[in-house]
């Protein structure tokens, strides 16, 4: 399994960057391949000043070897070695109404002294954080992941639809959510090989779904005229993603945590993003609209 998903994730690499570029239509994505002392490595791909995306990364890693003590502790388990392997992505627009989008998927696996699997699961998801709100982009964004998802059972939409509403929260700034969702799950464990090949297809659809439910967006948005209140409501929504990534964010705080490497990890963060004490946008804008819609909501009707 781990062979077929690494195999995966370096496939979608190279077929998001491209159709990125494409859209883009000026930036390139620049590539750092990395080695991790301890096993594996990675390679990181970075756009940047581009006529439609500002800055944005779509990496991959494969890492092994011993578990490092902290994840010993998150996971409870003693002295042991790991295989993981992923594709995590976040995508800064330049137009203030074309949204941020971030997904990753991962495997991992779990190994005793003697070599032996002991466990293994599949986490992933993505989700879209808009700067202005239109709903027929948020109801097709929504839609795609939930047709992606209904193909192995139609109530696993819901529930990561909720797994993420609940996640990608500041809870700080009075449970404000990121941004308008998608879906997120994690730790889904496969009982026998038939189910982990269930799991890598699900995930397969998930991945696979990542440009259909963002690309159409982007392109219907990235030419709508802005000015410099866009541009600074754009960079204190911004600011908002900062904290959410560095206060809260599980993946952030532990790759910081475990010696991993930092300039890949804090990719995600915006190239400029701005705090004003205690803004409030004006009654009846449509900064504050945005507003109205960081809360949970049926995108899709069902």
């Amino acid at each position: 399994m781990k062979e077929q998903f690494t195999s995966y994730i370096h496939n979608l690499q190279d077929k998001i960057c491209a159709a990125l570029e494409d859209l883009d239509g000026v930036a390139r994505f620049e590539e750092d391949k990395w080695v991790r002392a301890e096993g594996g490595g990675g390679i990181t791909r970075v756009i940047k000043d581009g006529a439609v995306f500002e800055k944005g990364g779509v990496n991959t890693s494969v890492v092994h070897g011993p578990l490092p003590a902290a994840m010993q502790q998150a996971f409870q388990v003693g002295e042991s070695n790991f295989y993981a392997c992923g594709l995590s992505l976040v995508i800064h627009p330049k137009n203030p109404y074309v949204p941020t989008v971030h997904a990753n998927w991962r495997y991992f696996e779990l190994y005793d002294q003697d070599g032996h699997k002991i466990d293994s699961w599949f986490g992933g998801g993505s989700d879209l954080t808009p700067y202005y709100i239109f709903e027929e982009d948020g109801k097709h964004f929504h839609s795609t992941l939930k047709n992606a998802m209904d193909a192995f059972g139609k109530d696993l939409y819901p529930k990561y639809k909720q797994h993420c509403d609940e996640y990608f929260v500041n809870k700080h700034r009075d449970n404000e959510a990121r941004g308008i969702g998608g879906v997120f799950y994690d730790y889904l464990r496969p009982v026998n090989e038939e189910d982990a090949e269930r799991l890598f297809r699900f995930q397969q659809g998930n991945g696979n779904a990542f440009l259909p439910a963002y690309l159409p967006i982007a392109e219907k948005r990235k030419d709508v005229p802005y000015g410099e209140r866009e541009k600074e409501w754009q960079e204190i929504r911004r600011g908002r993603y900062v904290e959410f990534n560095l206060v809260h964010d599980r993946g952030t705080l532990f790759g910081l945590k475990t010696n991993g490497r930092t300039e890949s990890i804090l990719m995600s963060l915006p190239p400029r993003a701005r705090w004003a004490y205690n803004y409030q946008p004006e009654a009846g804008s449509k900064e504050a609209e945005l507003l109205e819609y960081l809360k949970p909501r049926d995108w899709t009707g069902n």
